[in-house]
């Protein structure tokens, strides 16, 4: 009989936590906290309609018995199809933070599966504490911890943090159309274009802002709910936009993020959102890097004048004279009780090397195991560590490097259908283990270590802050 499967990845980082998962005639129950992975079927035979072969696939969170939410999708056992409840889109799935902790969740529409896609529903769940003050709790003032070099800390982070929203894409496609989107991958994207060759008369237009979401949106939360979640390194690639729409007055001028061509957030919005943020939390320690990697030079760079520019225009507006500003030596040398004491919570850093575990070939992958594999012959090189400014160990896979998936995403595109998204659960459940019972033995204890992640949720930081607890106490 016609069905159509959704694999389910969960971590629970907390007790008294419990994770109900169903399909029609079908319900998994997961109590233990840690990673879990399982399968669920929704099958036309045990959908009771003759004419209605829809089964409905349901997560529900409970603790200490009480359920704390229920999301849900309807799939259709016979197309495969997935519509209709609360997870119809990936705006749709923001993280939920209640009483002392977050859960975070996504849901990958596979559609009909075509090679290398998924062809089983993607639906990945996090339950773990609300780190919104974790360097605070975890090195409180005056403690031993706060004593030692902020550099033990492991940072979760956001991987294309600007990249959260379609706010600044929508409102370019509504002033100058869906063709830009061609244009400005096709300038700027060699994969793409190859993939545009084989679409030939395909209506790329018509699905713009679709193809923006598979392709571009790497995180789904606000700013402030990353932070809140725990992220407390960024990266962030502030630039104009390409001179091909500057001049057409889509957006106000000024820097965003850019994801190759595609504009993101406002750089003056991150630097305020972080300043707000370091000011509610006044024990907490925020990392950011700026560097422009795949920004094309008809996107202008900042010069170091405006860099300073907007920097000093964001303490001013919203620092308060509570925050100054630290740099590479700070985040190497200092104890963080010393960057507390002089008010060195944000740490801004530009183009620093690093070590880091990407590679174009080895994240360019639908399961994750050539990510894990990266790992260790990245970080066996002990010298390497000691000579960058910090280590970054990359978990999030860039399926849109893999030709075929990248073909299939665009002619498919669609909310649910991000072909980043598809590879969420199944590599954090490999990359995140390995991460937690090798880092503090692989990576050097006098460098910081980033670990980054799409779609950031509660396990990628639970396993960070794990990790620094462990450094901490050597």
């Amino acid at each position: 009989m016609p069905s159509k499967g959704v694999q389910v990845f969960t971590y629970i980082g907390i007790p008294d936590i419990s994770i109900e998962v169903s399909v029609p005639k079908q319900t998994i129950t997961r109590r233990d906290q840690g990673f879990w992975s399982s399968s669920l079927e929704v099958e036309s035979r045990n959908i009771d309609s003759f004419f209605n072969k829809k089964g409905r696939f349901t997560f529900k969170v409970f603790h200490r018995g009480k359920q704390i939410t229920e999301q849900w999708i309807d799939v259709n056992a016979i197309t495969g199809n997935a519509s209709g409840g609360t997870m119809e889109s990936i705006a749709e799935t923001p993280s939920i933070f209640h009483d002392n902790f977050v859960i975070s969740y996504g849901l990958y529409e596979a559609g009909p599966g075509h090679e290398p896609l998924p062809s089983q529903h993607q639906c990945y769940i996090t339950v773990t504490q609300n780190y919104t003050n974790w360097i605070t709790n975890l090195a409180p003032p005056g403690s031993d911890a706060e004593n030692k070099p902020f550099h033990r800390l492991v940072l979760p982070s956001a991987h294309d943090v600007g990249m959260n929203s379609m706010e600044s894409s929508a409102a370019l496609l509504r002033k100058v159309g869906g063709a830009v989107v061609s244009t400005l991958l096709t300038r700027t994207n060699d994969k793409f274009c190859r993939v545009v060759d084989k679409l030939s008369g395909y209506p790329i237009e018509l699905i713009a802002p679709n193809i923006i979401y598979s392709l571009s949106i790497t995180q789904k939360d606000s700013l402030d709910a990353m932070l809140r979640i725990g992220a407390r390194y960024f990266e962030f690639r502030p630039a104009r936009l390409h001179t091909s729409i500057r001049s057409r007055d889509a957006l106000p001028d000024k820097l965003y993020f850019m994801h190759s061509a595609i504009p993101g957030m406002g750089y003056d919005t991150f630097l305020a959102n972080i300043i707000k943020f370091l000011r509610a939390n006044r024990e907490e320690i925020i990392v950011v890097q700026l560097r422009w990697d795949g920004v094309p030079s008809d996107c202008a760079h900042p010069s170091n004048e405006e860099k300073k520019e907007y920097l000093n225009n964001a303490l001013r507006d919203h620092a308060g004279g509570e925050i100054n500003v630290g740099n590479l030596d700070d985040m190497k040398h200092r104890t963080i009780a010393e960057l507390r004491r002089d008010k060195k919570r944000l740490i801004m850093l530009d183009s620093v090397d690093t070590l880091s575990t990407y590679t174009d070939d080895g994240n360019a992958t639908m399961d994750g195991q050539s990510i894990v594999n990266a790992f260790p012959r990245v970080l066996e090189d002990r010298g390497a560590q000691r000579r960058v400014g910090f280590v970054l160990i990359q978990c999030q896979a860039t399926a849109t490097n893999i030709q075929k998936a990248l073909l299939h995403s665009i002619k498919d595109a669609g909310v649910t259908t991000s072909v980043l998204l598809a590879t969420k659960g199944v590599c954090d459940h490999k990359t995140l283990p390995w991460c937690r019972d090798n880092v503090v033995d692989r990576c050097e204890l006098g460098k910081t270590v980033v670990l980054m992640n799409d779609w950031l949720d509660g396990a990628t930081v639970d396993v960070a802050v794990g990790l620094s607890r462990r450094r901490l106490a050597k």
